[in-house]
């Protein structure tokens, strides 16, 4: 696995498991390495609406949608 893959499965456990501040903490860590990838962006921005944090969270989708414009309904 690549550092990136790491990160992600580590903070999808801990959004699994609600802690939404450590899964933000990979997250983020994540998109220091890699910040053009829309679905880490998603990510975040899941870490981010659980928290209660919806300005940001939204920040985050639509910089996901401004990376990748794709329609994610129909996959």
């Amino acid at each position: 696995m690549t550092e990136i893959e790491d990160l992600v499965k580590s903070g999808k456990i801990h959004l699994d498991k609600e802690n939404y501040n450590d899964a933000l903490s990979f997250f983020e860590q994540a998109l220091s390495l890699e910040p053009g990838n829309p679905d880490l962006w998603n990510l975040k921005g899941m870490a981010l609406r659980s928290l209660g944090r919806y300005d940001e969270a939204l920040d985050c989708y639509n910089k996901s949608l401004d990376i990748d414009p794709r329609d994610n309904a129909s996959s």
